[in-house]
């Protein structure tokens, strides 16, 4: 008899998740894998349900895996080697108490975001580039499985009904998944892990992601209170550029943040978190970036920080700049400094308030000093690429100049190299900055 037909009393989706893998077990020739098989076919049979609750701690699972291991080899005539055994327990224990292959990217802090394209398919973003590993899940219920372990650990639920997840790890990694009947080739999971070091200036800096004058300019506004937009694509870096540019506000204000996800991680002491919420599975009890901005203006806030502006959220977010809360940041997706604008204009309009244009690009005007543009070059390294002031209006037409630009030493080469660089052009804020008791030197802008 096969090891899955040994399995036949053990009911439920455990059973089943352990069939099919004792099942690809068989299929292979590695004695590793069969030891592998034959140890998880035990731990089953013996916890039952337990195995895959959240009631096992960590040392009673690894002496639970330790002596199933010692029961399994002594049935054995082929031993395995001391690193061979170490290494059983611990891909073991990940498969029950961790998230499966992918567990060891987790722990690995190289790996910036990880990609399950189906279970067959692990890919890994290391140092900016994507690679596909020769890591797999054993099929597609064990993969299901390690998803609803990671989303029930954060109050929620994935499957027919509710195929798509978006949340937050206890770590502040961030999680989406996709399943059938919406992930046509299988179920994906996407984890964008949170990172534990907290880069400061001077770690973009040494990056090259920004220039040392560059960054002084931005370290001065943010703290002369000027409305600054982060813009960019996907995996640019906008949020560690906004958290960098968050530790420049001065530490006797009254920070409130807003964010789908958690990520900021703000160093002074008066700072407010707020989250939102998706809704239930009744589809109700939702709480939106909006609803978070709107109740944010009740809570007295010296400023405030959006992690990311996407919906209907842009136009509460105008207001509040020009209502009195300057020093305000926020992100969005977008593919330049321009294209960030008409992003916000097109945001605001969806709100379906009926607002002329001509409005719209008056508040956008009113309200957003700076856009800092980010970007992602073909060699996976992130870099700023212009930062622009908004000057003014001409008819329909936002006025806006660049104060800084990336020039490319070759913009045809394979693998781009170039500088942040001023321009030439002197801010026309610098008025407004030293009326605020910030003095910001003019030899930042002098162009090489």
């Amino acid at each position: 008899m096969g090891l899955a037909d040994r399995l036949g009393k053990v009911t439920g989706s455990t059973g089943q998740l352990a069939a099919g893998m004792v099942q690809s077990y068989e299929e292979k020739s590695s004695d590793f894998e069969r030891f592998k098989g034959l140890v998880h076919v035990k731990l089953v049979e013996g916890l039952g349900k337990q195995l895959y609750s959240n009631t096992l701690t960590s040392e009673r699972l690894h002496a639970e895996v330790y002596e199933v291991l010692q029961k399994v080899l002594k049935t054995e005539t082929k031993p395995l080697s001391t690193g061979d055994r170490a290494k059983l327990v611990q891909e073991v224990i990940d498969d029950v108490l961790g998230f499966g292959p992918i567990e060891p990217l987790l722990r690995d802090d190289t790996v910036t975001e990880i990609m399950v394209n189906r279970f067959d398919a692990i890919f890994i973003e290391r140092r900016g580039h994507i690679v596909l590993t020769d890591l797999r899940f054993t099929n597609e219920l064990h993969l299901r499985e390690v998803i609803d372990r990671i989303v029930s650990k954060v109050g929620r639920r994935v499957d027919e009904a509710s195929p798509l997840v978006d949340a937050r790890l206890a770590d502040g990694s961030r999680i989406n998944a996709v399943v059938a009947p919406v992930a046509v080739d299988g179920s994906s999971l996407t984890i964008r892990k949170f990172a534990k070091d907290i880069l400061a200036m001077d770690d973009l800096v040494k990056r090259g992601t920004i220039s040392a004058e560059a960054m002084e300019f931005l370290a001065l506004a943010v703290k002369g209170k000027q409305n600054i937009l982060i813009s960019g694509g996907t995996g640019s870096g906008k949020t560690t550029t906004l958290n960098v540019m968050s530790s420049f506000i001065p530490p006797d204000e009254r920070i409130i943040t807003i964010e789908d996800s958690a990520e900021l991680k703000l160093e002074q002491p008066h700072v407010l978190r707020l989250e939102s919420r998706p809704a239930n599975i009744e589809g109700a009890g939702a709480i939106t970036i909006r609803d978070l901005v709107k109740n944010a203006l009740r809570m007295r806030p010296d400023r405030i920080v959006v992690g990311e502006v996407r919906d209907q959220a842009a136009l509460d977010m105008l207001q509040a700049m020009n209502t009195g809360h300057e020093g305000s940041l926020s992100t969005v997706h977008a593919n330049s400094s321009r294209d960030a604008l008409s992003r916000i204009e097109t945001m605001v309009l969806t709100a379906d308030l009926q607002l002329p244009i001509a409005v719209i690009r008056e508040q956008i005007v009113g309200a957003i000093d700076l856009v800092v543009h980010q970007a992602r070059l073909r060699d996976g390294s992130r870099h700023i690429m212009t930062i622009s002031e908004i000057t003014g209006r001409d008819g329909d037409n936002i006025l806006m100049q660049d104060i800084f630009a990336y020039k490319f030493q070759d913009p045809t080469a394979v693998i781009p190299r170039g500088e942040l660089v001023a321009t030439g052009m002197v801010p026309e804020c610098l008025g407004v900055l030293l009326e605020r008791g910030v003095d910001v030197p003019k030899t930042l802008f002098r162009k090489k």
